[in-house]
Protein backbone atom coordinates (compact mmCIF):
# COMPACT_ATOMS: atom_id res chain seq x y z
CA UNK A 1 0.00 0.00 0.00
CA UNK A 2 1.26 3.49 -0.87
CA UNK A 3 2.46 5.30 2.25
CA UNK A 4 1.09 8.59 3.52
CA UNK A 5 3.35 11.57 2.98
CA UNK A 6 5.83 12.35 5.79
CA UNK A 7 9.46 13.28 6.22
CA UNK A 8 10.10 9.68 7.25
CA UNK A 9 9.59 8.59 3.65
CA UNK A 10 10.44 11.84 1.82
CA UNK A 11 13.86 13.39 2.28
CA UNK A 12 13.35 17.15 2.07
CA UNK A 13 15.64 20.09 2.87
CA UNK A 14 14.93 22.25 5.91
CA UNK A 15 15.16 25.97 5.22
CA UNK A 16 16.03 28.53 7.92
CA UNK A 17 12.89 30.04 9.42
CA UNK A 18 12.36 33.49 7.94
CA UNK A 19 8.56 33.56 7.75
CA UNK A 20 5.88 33.42 10.43
CA UNK A 21 2.53 32.43 8.96
CA UNK A 22 -0.72 32.91 10.89
CA UNK A 23 -3.14 30.30 9.59
CA UNK A 24 -2.80 27.00 7.74
CA UNK A 25 -5.98 26.81 5.71
CA UNK A 26 -6.39 25.91 2.06
CA UNK A 27 -5.75 29.40 0.72
CA UNK A 28 -2.42 29.98 2.46
CA UNK A 29 -1.22 26.48 1.64
CA UNK A 30 -2.34 26.63 -1.99
CA UNK A 31 -1.13 30.17 -2.65
CA UNK A 32 1.41 31.68 -0.25
CA UNK A 33 3.18 28.41 0.65
CA UNK A 34 3.22 27.41 -3.03
CA UNK A 35 4.79 30.80 -3.83
CA UNK A 36 7.45 30.41 -1.13
CA UNK A 37 8.24 26.89 -2.33
CA UNK A 38 8.56 28.16 -5.90
CA UNK A 39 10.96 30.92 -4.82
CA UNK A 40 12.97 28.44 -2.74
CA UNK A 41 13.25 26.03 -5.67
CA UNK A 42 13.87 28.55 -8.44
CA UNK A 43 15.25 31.74 -6.90
CA UNK A 44 17.34 30.63 -3.89
CA UNK A 45 14.95 32.38 -1.49
CA UNK A 46 15.93 30.02 1.31
CA UNK A 47 12.91 30.65 3.52
CA UNK A 48 11.32 28.25 5.95
CA UNK A 49 7.92 28.86 7.55
CA UNK A 50 6.95 28.62 11.20
CA UNK A 51 3.17 28.25 11.01
CA UNK A 52 1.14 29.63 13.93
CA UNK A 53 -2.28 28.15 14.76
CA UNK A 54 -4.17 31.38 15.45
CA UNK A 55 -7.21 29.63 16.99
CA UNK A 56 -7.56 26.82 19.54
CA UNK A 57 -7.05 23.25 18.32
CA UNK A 58 -4.37 21.53 16.29
CA UNK A 59 -3.47 20.91 12.65
CA UNK A 60 -3.39 17.15 13.16
CA UNK A 61 -2.92 16.17 9.52
CA UNK A 62 -0.14 18.72 9.03
CA UNK A 63 1.64 17.44 12.14
CA UNK A 64 1.24 13.84 10.97
CA UNK A 65 2.84 14.74 7.63
CA UNK A 66 5.67 16.76 9.25
CA UNK A 67 4.49 19.92 7.48
CA UNK A 68 4.55 18.39 4.00
CA UNK A 69 1.70 18.58 1.51
CA UNK A 70 1.10 18.74 -2.23
CA UNK A 71 -0.53 21.36 -4.42
CA UNK A 72 -2.39 20.33 -7.58
CA UNK A 73 -2.98 23.33 -9.85
CA UNK A 74 -5.12 23.21 -12.96
CA UNK A 75 -6.80 25.45 -15.48
CA UNK A 76 -7.07 26.63 -19.05
CA UNK A 77 -4.36 28.53 -20.89
CA UNK A 78 -5.27 29.75 -24.37
CA UNK A 79 -8.09 27.20 -24.41
CA UNK A 80 -5.94 24.18 -23.40
CA UNK A 81 -6.19 22.39 -20.06
CA UNK A 82 -3.00 22.26 -17.97
CA UNK A 83 -2.23 20.73 -14.57
CA UNK A 84 0.82 20.56 -12.33
CA UNK A 85 1.73 19.23 -8.90
CA UNK A 86 4.36 20.50 -6.47
CA UNK A 87 5.51 19.05 -3.15
CA UNK A 88 5.51 21.82 -0.54
CA UNK A 89 8.39 21.40 1.94
CA UNK A 90 8.83 24.94 3.30
CA UNK A 91 6.62 24.55 6.41
CA UNK A 92 9.10 23.57 9.12
CA UNK A 93 6.73 23.27 12.08
CA UNK A 94 3.49 24.42 13.69
CA UNK A 95 3.50 26.61 16.79
CA UNK A 96 0.44 26.38 19.06
CA UNK A 97 0.05 29.50 21.26
CA UNK A 98 -2.94 28.03 23.12
CA UNK A 99 -0.93 24.94 24.11
CA UNK A 100 2.56 26.40 24.49
CA UNK A 101 2.61 30.18 24.71
CA UNK A 102 6.28 30.17 25.68
CA UNK A 103 7.20 28.66 22.30
CA UNK A 104 5.19 31.37 20.59
CA UNK A 105 7.15 34.09 22.41
CA UNK A 106 10.39 32.25 21.67
CA UNK A 107 9.52 32.45 17.96
CA UNK A 108 9.39 36.24 18.29
CA UNK A 109 12.96 36.17 19.63
CA UNK A 110 14.38 34.43 16.54
CA UNK A 111 16.64 36.94 14.81
CA UNK A 112 16.12 35.47 11.33
CA UNK A 113 12.37 36.14 11.17
CA UNK A 114 11.70 38.76 8.50
CA UNK A 115 8.25 38.17 6.98
CA UNK A 116 4.84 37.78 8.61
CA UNK A 117 1.92 36.58 6.47
CA UNK A 118 -1.64 35.84 7.49
CA UNK A 119 -5.06 34.75 6.41
CA UNK A 120 -7.40 34.69 9.38
CA UNK A 121 -10.63 35.27 7.36
CA UNK A 122 -12.22 38.66 6.72
CA UNK A 123 -13.35 38.86 10.36
CA UNK A 124 -9.87 38.06 11.69
CA UNK A 125 -8.53 41.61 11.52
CA UNK A 126 -10.58 42.97 14.40
CA UNK A 127 -10.12 44.65 17.75
CA UNK A 128 -11.46 43.42 21.09
CA UNK A 129 -11.30 45.57 24.25
CA UNK A 130 -11.18 42.33 26.24
CA UNK A 131 -7.70 41.38 25.02
CA UNK A 132 -5.03 41.97 27.64
CA UNK A 133 -1.25 42.09 27.44
CA UNK A 134 -0.84 39.22 29.92
CA UNK A 135 -3.30 36.90 28.15
CA UNK A 136 -1.57 33.72 27.03
CA UNK A 137 -2.53 34.19 24.26
CA UNK A 138 -4.86 37.12 23.54
CA UNK A 139 -7.93 36.12 21.55
CA UNK A 140 -7.74 38.16 18.34
CA UNK A 141 -5.09 37.82 15.65
CA UNK A 142 -4.05 41.53 15.82
CA UNK A 143 -3.60 41.23 19.59
CA UNK A 144 -1.48 38.09 19.17
CA UNK A 145 0.64 39.90 16.60
CA UNK A 146 1.00 42.95 18.87
CA UNK A 147 2.24 40.67 21.66
CA UNK A 148 4.64 38.97 19.20
CA UNK A 149 6.09 42.29 17.99
CA UNK A 150 6.35 43.67 21.52
CA UNK A 151 8.32 40.60 22.59
CA UNK A 152 10.58 41.05 19.58
CA UNK A 153 11.15 44.73 20.28
CA UNK A 154 11.90 44.11 23.93
CA UNK A 155 14.25 41.16 23.33
CA UNK A 156 16.34 42.96 20.70
CA UNK A 157 16.37 46.29 22.50
CA UNK A 158 14.36 48.10 19.82
CA UNK A 159 16.89 47.38 17.03
CA UNK A 160 15.58 48.66 13.72
CA UNK A 161 16.97 45.72 11.73
CA UNK A 162 14.68 43.16 13.40
CA UNK A 163 11.51 44.86 12.21
CA UNK A 164 9.27 42.75 9.98
CA UNK A 165 7.61 42.92 6.58
CA UNK A 166 3.96 42.20 7.30
CA UNK A 167 1.85 40.91 4.40
CA UNK A 168 -1.75 40.04 5.32
CA UNK A 169 -3.93 38.37 2.68
CA UNK A 170 -7.33 38.74 4.35
CA UNK A 171 -9.96 39.84 1.84
CA UNK A 172 -10.67 43.31 3.15
CA UNK A 173 -9.73 46.62 1.56
CA UNK A 174 -6.43 48.06 2.86
CA UNK A 175 -5.91 44.98 5.03
CA UNK A 176 -2.43 45.95 6.27
CA UNK A 177 -3.43 49.53 7.01
CA UNK A 178 -6.29 48.26 9.13
CA UNK A 179 -4.06 45.70 10.85
CA UNK A 180 -1.48 48.39 11.65
CA UNK A 181 -4.18 50.67 13.10
CA UNK A 182 -5.44 47.92 15.41
CA UNK A 183 -1.92 46.99 16.56
CA UNK A 184 -1.26 50.63 17.47
CA UNK A 185 -4.64 50.66 19.22
CA UNK A 186 -3.56 47.69 21.35
CA UNK A 187 -0.23 49.35 22.07
CA UNK A 188 -2.09 52.36 23.43
CA UNK A 189 -4.69 50.23 25.23
CA UNK A 190 -1.95 48.25 26.98
CA UNK A 191 0.08 51.42 27.72
CA UNK A 192 3.14 50.03 25.96
CA UNK A 193 6.20 52.32 25.73
CA UNK A 194 6.16 55.16 23.23
CA UNK A 195 9.48 53.89 21.85
CA UNK A 196 7.78 50.60 20.94
CA UNK A 197 5.01 52.44 19.13
CA UNK A 198 7.62 54.42 17.19
CA UNK A 199 9.42 51.16 16.31
CA UNK A 200 6.14 49.67 15.10
CA UNK A 201 5.52 52.63 12.84
CA UNK A 202 9.06 53.20 11.56
CA UNK A 203 10.81 49.82 11.49
CA UNK A 204 8.05 47.52 10.23
CA UNK A 205 6.58 47.54 6.73
CA UNK A 206 2.82 46.87 6.52
CA UNK A 207 1.87 45.93 2.94
CA UNK A 208 -1.72 46.11 1.70
CA UNK A 209 -2.49 43.26 -0.69
CA UNK A 210 -4.98 42.06 -3.23
CA UNK A 211 -4.95 38.28 -3.75
CA UNK A 212 -6.73 36.13 -6.29
CA UNK A 213 -6.64 32.37 -6.75
CA UNK A 214 -9.55 29.95 -6.38
CA UNK A 215 -8.54 27.17 -3.96
CA UNK A 216 -11.35 24.57 -3.77
CA UNK A 217 -9.39 22.41 -1.29
CA UNK A 218 -9.10 18.62 -1.20
CA UNK A 219 -9.93 17.15 -4.64
CA UNK A 220 -11.80 14.02 -3.62
CA UNK A 221 -12.78 13.07 -7.20
CA UNK A 222 -9.18 13.16 -8.46
CA UNK A 223 -7.27 12.14 -5.35
CA UNK A 224 -6.68 8.45 -6.16
CA UNK A 225 -5.46 9.23 -9.68
CA UNK A 226 -3.06 11.82 -8.30
CA UNK A 227 -1.81 9.53 -5.52
CA UNK A 228 -0.97 6.89 -8.14
CA UNK A 229 1.03 9.47 -10.09
CA UNK A 230 2.77 10.88 -7.02
CA UNK A 231 3.66 7.58 -5.41
CA UNK A 232 2.33 8.58 -1.98
CA UNK A 233 -0.93 9.46 -0.28
CA UNK A 234 -1.53 13.00 0.99
CA UNK A 235 -4.26 13.89 3.50
CA UNK A 236 -3.63 17.58 2.73
CA UNK A 237 -3.57 17.50 -1.06
CA UNK A 238 -4.90 20.92 -2.01
CA UNK A 239 -6.35 21.81 -5.42
CA UNK A 240 -6.29 25.27 -6.92
CA UNK A 241 -6.39 26.99 -10.25
CA UNK A 242 -3.16 27.73 -12.10
CA UNK A 243 -4.12 31.38 -12.42
CA UNK A 244 -3.00 33.59 -9.57
CA UNK A 245 -2.62 37.29 -8.91
CA UNK A 246 -0.85 38.87 -5.95
CA UNK A 247 -0.75 42.67 -5.77
CA UNK A 248 1.49 43.95 -2.97
CA UNK A 249 1.39 47.64 -2.10
CA UNK A 250 4.97 48.40 -1.09
CA UNK A 251 8.16 50.22 -2.12
CA UNK A 252 10.09 48.63 -4.98
CA UNK A 253 12.84 47.91 -2.46
CA UNK A 254 10.74 44.93 -1.35
CA UNK A 255 12.01 43.16 -4.48
CA UNK A 256 15.50 43.25 -2.98
CA UNK A 257 14.28 40.75 -0.39
CA UNK A 258 11.52 38.96 -2.29
CA UNK A 259 13.20 37.62 -5.47
CA UNK A 260 10.10 37.43 -7.64
CA UNK A 261 11.92 38.19 -10.88
CA UNK A 262 14.41 35.31 -10.54
CA UNK A 263 11.88 32.45 -10.62
CA UNK A 264 11.55 30.43 -13.82
CA UNK A 265 7.82 29.92 -13.20
CA UNK A 266 5.87 32.98 -14.42
CA UNK A 267 4.63 34.67 -11.26
CA UNK A 268 1.77 37.13 -11.54
CA UNK A 269 2.94 39.07 -8.49
CA UNK A 270 3.27 42.84 -8.70
CA UNK A 271 4.81 45.25 -6.20
CA UNK A 272 3.04 48.59 -6.73
CA UNK A 273 2.77 51.96 -5.07
CA UNK A 274 -1.04 51.86 -5.10
CA UNK A 275 -3.19 48.73 -5.30
CA UNK A 276 -6.41 50.70 -5.89
CA UNK A 277 -6.48 50.40 -9.72
CA UNK A 278 -5.99 46.63 -9.50
CA UNK A 279 -8.75 46.36 -6.94
CA UNK A 280 -11.00 48.32 -9.29
CA UNK A 281 -10.41 46.04 -12.27
CA UNK A 282 -10.92 42.90 -10.16
CA UNK A 283 -14.20 44.21 -8.78
CA UNK A 284 -15.48 45.58 -12.09
CA UNK A 285 -14.29 42.81 -14.45
CA UNK A 286 -14.05 39.54 -12.55
CA UNK A 287 -16.62 40.17 -9.84
CA UNK A 288 -18.74 42.25 -12.21
CA UNK A 289 -18.95 39.39 -14.70
CA UNK A 290 -20.05 37.06 -11.88
CA UNK A 291 -22.69 39.53 -10.68
CA UNK A 292 -24.04 40.11 -14.21
CA UNK A 293 -24.28 36.40 -15.00
CA UNK A 294 -26.00 35.36 -11.77
CA UNK A 295 -29.54 36.76 -12.29
CA UNK A 296 -29.55 36.13 -16.04
CA UNK A 297 -28.21 32.60 -15.59
CA UNK A 298 -30.63 31.73 -12.80
CA UNK A 299 -33.55 33.09 -14.84
CA UNK A 300 -32.45 30.75 -17.66
CA UNK A 301 -32.22 27.77 -15.30
CA UNK A 302 -28.40 27.59 -15.49
CA UNK A 303 -26.60 26.10 -12.48
CA UNK A 304 -22.89 26.99 -12.73
CA UNK A 305 -20.44 29.59 -14.00
CA UNK A 306 -19.03 27.21 -16.60
CA UNK A 307 -22.51 26.41 -17.94
CA UNK A 308 -23.21 30.14 -18.18
CA UNK A 309 -20.05 30.77 -20.21
CA UNK A 310 -20.79 27.83 -22.49
CA UNK A 311 -24.44 28.85 -23.02
CA UNK A 312 -24.92 29.83 -26.70
CA UNK A 313 -26.65 33.11 -25.84
CA UNK A 314 -25.43 34.06 -22.36
CA UNK A 315 -21.75 33.22 -22.95
CA UNK A 316 -21.18 35.61 -25.90
CA UNK A 317 -23.36 38.22 -24.17
CA UNK A 318 -21.12 38.21 -21.08
CA UNK A 319 -17.96 38.56 -23.13
CA UNK A 320 -19.42 41.52 -25.02
CA UNK A 321 -20.59 43.04 -21.73
CA UNK A 322 -17.04 42.95 -20.38
CA UNK A 323 -15.10 43.92 -23.50
CA UNK A 324 -17.52 46.46 -24.96
CA UNK A 325 -19.10 48.04 -21.87
CA UNK A 326 -17.17 47.39 -18.65
CA UNK A 327 -13.64 47.88 -19.98
CA UNK A 328 -14.52 51.18 -21.73
CA UNK A 329 -15.89 52.41 -18.38
CA UNK A 330 -12.57 51.80 -16.57
CA UNK A 331 -9.78 54.34 -17.01
CA UNK A 332 -7.37 53.32 -14.22
CA UNK A 333 -5.14 51.00 -16.32
CA UNK A 334 -4.13 50.70 -20.01
CA UNK A 335 -6.61 48.96 -22.33
CA UNK A 336 -4.06 46.25 -23.16
CA UNK A 337 -3.75 45.25 -19.50
CA UNK A 338 -7.51 45.27 -19.05
CA UNK A 339 -8.02 43.07 -22.11
CA UNK A 340 -5.42 40.58 -20.87
CA UNK A 341 -7.06 40.44 -17.45
CA UNK A 342 -10.47 39.84 -19.04
CA UNK A 343 -9.13 36.97 -21.17
CA UNK A 344 -7.78 35.34 -18.00
CA UNK A 345 -11.20 35.79 -16.39
CA UNK A 346 -12.99 33.86 -19.11
CA UNK A 347 -10.35 31.11 -19.15
CA UNK A 348 -10.92 30.75 -15.42
CA UNK A 349 -14.68 30.60 -15.85
CA UNK A 350 -14.26 27.71 -18.33
CA UNK A 351 -12.09 25.59 -16.00
CA UNK A 352 -13.67 22.10 -16.18
CA UNK A 353 -12.36 21.19 -12.72
CA UNK A 354 -14.15 23.99 -10.86
CA UNK A 355 -17.92 23.82 -10.32
CA UNK A 356 -18.90 27.29 -9.11
CA UNK A 357 -22.65 27.42 -8.47
CA UNK A 358 -24.56 30.58 -9.37
CA UNK A 359 -26.73 30.17 -6.28
CA UNK A 360 -23.57 30.41 -4.15
CA UNK A 361 -22.41 33.59 -5.89
CA UNK A 362 -25.91 35.11 -5.53
CA UNK A 363 -25.40 35.72 -1.79
CA UNK A 364 -26.10 39.39 -0.98
CA UNK A 365 -26.55 40.26 -4.65
CA UNK A 366 -27.98 43.72 -3.96
CA UNK A 367 -24.77 45.08 -2.45
CA UNK A 368 -22.75 43.37 -5.19
CA UNK A 369 -24.79 45.06 -7.92
CA UNK A 370 -24.17 48.42 -6.24
CA UNK A 371 -20.41 47.85 -6.06
CA UNK A 372 -19.80 45.96 -9.30
CA UNK A 373 -22.46 46.86 -11.89
CA UNK A 374 -23.63 50.39 -11.10
CA UNK A 375 -20.14 52.01 -11.31
CA UNK A 376 -19.60 50.45 -14.75
CA UNK A 377 -23.03 51.55 -15.92
CA UNK A 378 -22.44 55.12 -14.77
CA UNK A 379 -18.87 55.17 -16.09
CA UNK A 380 -19.96 53.97 -19.52
CA UNK A 381 -22.75 56.53 -19.70
CA UNK A 382 -20.28 59.28 -18.77
CA UNK A 383 -17.64 58.22 -21.30
CA UNK A 384 -19.91 57.20 -24.20
CA UNK A 385 -22.91 59.45 -23.69
CA UNK A 386 -25.41 56.58 -23.88
CA UNK A 387 -26.69 53.72 -21.77
CA UNK A 388 -24.84 50.36 -21.93
CA UNK A 389 -27.61 48.00 -23.04
CA UNK A 390 -25.99 44.83 -21.67
CA UNK A 391 -25.38 46.29 -18.21
CA UNK A 392 -28.94 47.63 -18.26
CA UNK A 393 -30.19 44.11 -18.99
CA UNK A 394 -28.08 42.71 -16.14
CA UNK A 395 -29.63 45.30 -13.81
CA UNK A 396 -33.12 44.39 -15.01
CA UNK A 397 -32.32 40.71 -14.48
CA UNK A 398 -31.36 41.45 -10.89
CA UNK A 399 -34.66 43.29 -10.26
CA UNK A 400 -36.60 40.39 -11.80
CA UNK A 401 -34.69 37.83 -9.71
CA UNK A 402 -35.53 39.79 -6.56
CA UNK A 403 -39.22 39.31 -7.20
CA UNK A 404 -38.39 36.14 -5.32
CA UNK A 405 -40.19 33.48 -7.36
CA UNK A 406 -37.25 32.09 -9.40
CA UNK A 407 -35.20 30.58 -6.58
CA UNK A 408 -34.64 31.17 -2.84
CA UNK A 409 -32.78 34.42 -2.21
CA UNK A 410 -30.05 34.90 0.37
CA UNK A 411 -29.89 38.55 1.36
CA UNK A 412 -30.80 40.79 4.30
CA UNK A 413 -34.44 40.05 5.27
CA UNK A 414 -35.46 43.75 5.44
CA UNK A 415 -34.14 44.25 1.92
CA UNK A 416 -35.97 41.20 0.59
CA UNK A 417 -39.15 42.44 2.28
CA UNK A 418 -38.69 45.84 0.62
CA UNK A 419 -38.39 44.27 -2.83
CA UNK A 420 -41.43 42.09 -2.17
CA UNK A 421 -43.46 45.20 -1.31
CA UNK A 422 -42.31 47.01 -4.45
CA UNK A 423 -43.25 44.12 -6.68
CA UNK A 424 -46.60 43.77 -4.94
CA UNK A 425 -47.41 47.49 -5.19
CA UNK A 426 -46.23 48.17 -8.74
CA UNK A 427 -48.91 48.11 -11.43
CA UNK A 428 -46.36 48.14 -14.27
CA UNK A 429 -42.73 47.29 -14.81
CA UNK A 430 -42.06 50.97 -15.35
CA UNK A 431 -43.49 51.74 -11.92
CA UNK A 432 -41.37 48.97 -10.39
CA UNK A 433 -38.24 50.19 -12.17
CA UNK A 434 -38.80 53.78 -11.03
CA UNK A 435 -39.38 52.77 -7.39
CA UNK A 436 -36.34 50.52 -7.31
CA UNK A 437 -33.93 52.81 -9.15
CA UNK A 438 -34.70 55.90 -7.09
CA UNK A 439 -33.81 54.14 -3.82
CA UNK A 440 -30.64 56.05 -2.95
CA UNK A 441 -30.14 53.96 0.19
CA UNK A 442 -29.70 50.96 -2.11
CA UNK A 443 -27.44 52.49 -4.77
CA UNK A 444 -25.91 55.59 -3.11
CA UNK A 445 -27.34 57.53 -6.05
CA UNK A 446 -30.77 58.17 -7.57
CA UNK A 447 -30.49 55.97 -10.66
CA UNK A 448 -33.96 56.96 -11.82
CA UNK A 449 -32.52 60.40 -12.68
CA UNK A 450 -30.28 58.87 -15.36
CA UNK A 451 -31.94 59.77 -18.69
CA UNK A 452 -33.74 56.79 -20.21
CA UNK A 453 -32.72 54.24 -17.59
CA UNK A 454 -36.19 53.70 -16.08
CA UNK A 455 -37.67 53.14 -19.52
CA UNK A 456 -34.84 50.82 -20.63
CA UNK A 457 -35.07 48.69 -17.49
CA UNK A 458 -38.87 48.53 -17.79
CA UNK A 459 -38.63 47.41 -21.42
CA UNK A 460 -36.16 44.68 -20.44
CA UNK A 461 -38.48 43.52 -17.65
CA UNK A 462 -41.38 43.42 -20.12
CA UNK A 463 -39.35 41.21 -22.45
CA UNK A 464 -38.12 38.93 -19.65
CA UNK A 465 -41.69 38.48 -18.43
CA UNK A 466 -42.76 37.62 -21.99
CA UNK A 467 -40.18 34.82 -22.12
CA UNK A 468 -37.83 36.64 -24.50
CA UNK A 469 -34.66 36.72 -22.34
CA UNK A 470 -32.57 34.64 -24.76
CA UNK A 471 -33.72 36.87 -27.60
CA UNK A 472 -32.57 39.92 -25.65
CA UNK A 473 -29.19 38.33 -24.97
CA UNK A 474 -28.67 37.47 -28.63
CA UNK A 475 -29.86 40.88 -29.81
CA UNK A 476 -27.51 42.65 -27.42
CA UNK A 477 -24.65 40.42 -28.54
CA UNK A 478 -25.30 41.40 -32.13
Amino acid sequence: MTQFLSKKNRKTPRQPERIVQFGGGNFLRGFVDWLVETLNDEADFGAGIALVKATPGRYEALDAQDGLFTTWLHGLRAGEFHEQTRLITCVNRVVYPYDDFASYLALARQAGIRFIVSNTTESGIAHSPDDQLDDAPPATFPAKLTRFLYERWRHFGGASEVGCIIIPTELITDNATRLREIILQYAAQWALPQDFRAWLANCNLFCNTLVDRIIPGYPAADAERLFAQLGYRDRLLVAGEIYHSFIIEAPQSLLDELPLGRAATPLNVKVVADATPYRTIKVRLLNGAHTAMVPLGLLLGIESVREAIEHPALGPFLQELIFQEVIPSVSELPRQELDAFARHVFDRFRNPRIHHRLRTISLNSASKVKERIVPSLLGYQTHEGELPERLVLALAGFLRLYRGDTCPLNDAPPLLDWFARQWSAAATHKGLARAALRNEALWDVDLSALPGLVEAVAAALDAIEAGRLEELLTRADG
